[in-house]
């Protein structure tokens, strides 16, 4: 329960704030809680120094508003005990020590101490550092999208990971809002100083009638009374109020440093030693003036004299350091090749031209604001969410995507590389929607045919008035956007055994090591190496098996270490141990509608499997391939407007040489063994491929 309470302690401490502003306080608490606001204040002002930038004290904003509330409900409570108390009555000791150190004796001297005081706050301090707030706050929002694109310019072309880019966006958004908060913060501190103003003006007027009216004695008497209570307590809350000021000022006039302000104060001041020479002597010289103080102006100009010395003597030191290291480098310059030719001349400089990207985007200039965030888009931000959802799914890491401009193509065009060649492109009419058919449109809807990217689906662009039409009408509407981000990751998935590299299976591997060291350590690089395991898992993303489950991979090839010559047998084997991943994959609702394949097929192609000492391949007739495949395909037409993924069950011996053979004419199906289904699911068999006498014709 106490902890409970200690960890809710703010929320106590706020709610008893308010409450002071009703309750009247004793005395004790009164000096207690004085303390407590100047020791807090002291506090904030000199944090505020030690920091170095704004976000390392970016409650201040509510730290001061609480401060505020906190200061103002004291000087009500302090007011009531004065005007109650009669003065110099039941009053905080400290209020009183205050008024009579000011006062020093004199009522009239204090008090307009005390104004200057207060003034000097709220005229100098509060003024301007509401002014800087204002700028920094619209210079800091302005300057927003630019850090943006800044940030996404550094995460395409590869120098920061999506990681820090996130962590650089986050400080960019906290930073605007903490200058936006400070906006409207220094008005707070404004207000304060204006109402420790009227609370002095209340408490002299109004003591100085309560202590006539109650005759408290004659009009001097009364006012040295109320005057000291009245400067003490405007003290009381003016050196926590200047306090603060000076720390919002502080916090809001930082520039950009590396360094808190103790340290830019000195590397900066001591920048330039001949300012403090000249400070010296002109010190010195002052000396001569009749009724100058001649031992303090010595004093003070040898000491600005010796330091100027000092400092200078270190900074040739720097000086000769630098010039040093900036003739190596000029040196270094020389050396350099000054034209193309003699640059290329090292053979090293020709290799850096071989670099390419994993994955490159080209835009035409009307795509580039739904790229670009500073506009609004969000493609990023949608690949970002693939990418995410792609290793959930599939266990393998998208590598980051270089996107640029390219002027040369069509305005509205986009291209995808993989490995710097293009392997898809499409075109995006910015301000209009892909409308799809979905089979129960009524009414047809103007606009420009085309064909759907991803898919090669049939399709409108619809400008944006027809949307509601078009919609009401019973097309599926896609947005500029998701038709681009859709197009691409389909690219992804049927590129991704392309863009495994042996570094993202070694990471793998690594990942794998800190949860099963033992099976890492067993297999690699003893039985398998890292290339041999990257063959594999490329072999199971060409047929969309994920590889999330790394160490069933890996226990699968240290158990079947005889077939590991040949690759295929070996991924067959990983297959079969992945059942429950691969029904996951492709079953719907644990059910699995397939086409079968006929016996007879099956045996011509066993009878057609040779080996040799690289491992297996099928040598089989092209007018029996070409049967089989007609075959295939008649069947496929059959169900296909009913199924549209379609699964070819077959044995497991025969599977990898099925896919073989028909890869290169029939795409985007899917062939699945006995073996690789798990027991729990439901087999339906909707058709049979076999070789009938008109497809042995064909």
């Amino acid at each position: 329960m106490i902890r409970k309470i200690l960890s809710n302690s703010m929320v106590l401490f706020i709610i008893f704030i308010v409450l002071a502003i009703i309750i009247p306080l004793p005395v004790v608490m009164q000096d207690f809680l004085i303390m407590l606001n100047i020791a807090l204040s002291l506090i904030i002002l000199v944090m505020t120094m030690f920091i170095k930038s704004a976000l390392e004290f970016s409650v201040f904003p509510t730290v001061l508003l609480i401060s505020t509330v906190f200061r103002l409900s004291l000087n009500i409570s302090t007011t009531r005990s004065i005007l109650s108390g009669g003065g110099a009555g039941n009053i905080s000791n400290i209020i009183k020590a205050f008024g009579n150190f000011v006062m020093g004796g004199d009522a009239i001297v204090g008090f307009l101490i005390f104004i200057i005081i207060v003034l000097v706050n709220f005229i100098v301090i509060t003024k301007g550092s509401e002014r800087v707030s204002e700028v920094a706050a619209r210079f800091t929002l302005d300057a927003m999208p630019g850090k943006q694109m800044a940030i996404d310019a550094d995460l395409n072309s590869g120098l920061i990971n999506e990681e820090e880019a996130k962590t650089r966006r986050s400080n960019v958004q906290r930073e605007a809002d903490f200058y936006g908060s400070m906006d409207g913060a220094t008005k707070f501190v404004k207000g304060d100083a204006i109402m420790s103003i009227i609370t002095t003006l209340v408490n002299l007027i109004g003591g100085v009638i309560i202590g006539m009216v109650r005759g408290g004695g004659d009009f001097n008497s009364v006012l040295n009374t109320y005057s000291l209570a009245t400067v003490g307590d405007g003290l009381c809350s003016q050196i926590p109020a200047l306090l603060i000021s000076v720390a919002t000022g502080m916090i809001v006039t930082r520039a950009a440093s590396d360094d808190s302000l103790m340290k830019d104060i000195k590397s900066q001041f001591t920048a330039q030693p001949f300012v403090l020479l000249i400070a010296g002597i002109v010190t010195i010289i002052m000396m001569f003036i009749p009724g100058f103080p001649v031992p303090v102006m010595l004093i003070l100009g040898v000491a600005l004299i010796a330091g100027a010395i000092l400092l200078d003597r270190n900074k040739k030191k720097m000086a000769e350091l630098e010039i040093a290291q900036r003739a190596k480098a000029e040196q270094m310059e020389l050396e350099k090749p000054k034209t193309d030719n003699d640059y290329y001349r090292d053979i090293d400089n020709v290799f850096k031209l071989l670099n390419v990207e994993p994955i490159e985007m080209e835009f035409g200039y009307s795509l580039l604001r739904l790229v670009d965030e500073k506009s609004g888009g969000n493609f990023i931000d949608r690949v970002v969410i693939f990418r995410k959802q792609f290793a959930l799914d599939m266990g393998m890491v998208i590598p980051s995507v270089r996107m640029t401009d390219n002027p040369e193509i069509n305005p509205n065009m986009y291209i995808i590389k993989i490995k710097g060649e293009s392997v898809a492109s499409g075109e995006i009419l910015v301000d209009h929607y892909l409308a799809l058919d979905s089979g129960d449109v009524t009414t047809e809807i103007e606009g420009i045919d085309t064909i759907e990217p991803a898919f090669g689906l049939p399709a409108k662009w619809i400008s944006e008035d027809k949307k509601i039409m078009a919609d009401v009408a019973g097309y599926t509407l896609i947005d500029p956007v998701s038709v681009m981000i859709t197009h691409w990751s389909e690219i992804m998935k049927r590129y991704a055994h392309e863009l495994l590299s042996r570094q993202d299976v070694n990471t793998m591997i690594e990942n794998v090591k800190k949860t099963n060291p033992i099976v890492v350590d067993d297999l690699i690089p003893k039985v398998i190496s890292v290339g041999y395991l990257q063959k594999v898992l490329s072999n199971l993303l060409k047929e969309g098996v994920p590889i999330r489950d790394m160490e069933t991979i890996l226990e699968t090839l240290g158990d079947h270490t005889n077939v590991l010559k040949d690759i295929d047998i070996a991924t067959e084997y990983v297959r079969q141990s992945l059942k429950r991943t691969i029904t996951h994959r492709f079953a719907e609702a644990n059910s699995l509608r397939v086409i079968t394949l006929d016996t007879q097929i099956e045996d011509m192609i066993v009878s057609a499997v040779k080996k040799n000492d690289q491992g297996s391949y099928l040598a089989m007739a092209p007018d029996l391939i070409q049967s089989i495949v007609a075959a295939t395909n008649e069947e496929i037409d059959k169900i296909k407007d009913v199924i549209p993924n379609v699964i070819i069950l077959t044995s497991p011996v025969v599977r990898i040489y099925f896919k073989k053979l028909t890869e290169q004419f029939i795409q985007n199906i899917t062939v699945l063994s006995y073996s690789e289904i798990d027991a729990s699911a439901q087999i339906q068999a909707i058709g049979n491929i076999s070789l009938s006498t008109h497809t042995m014709a064909v």
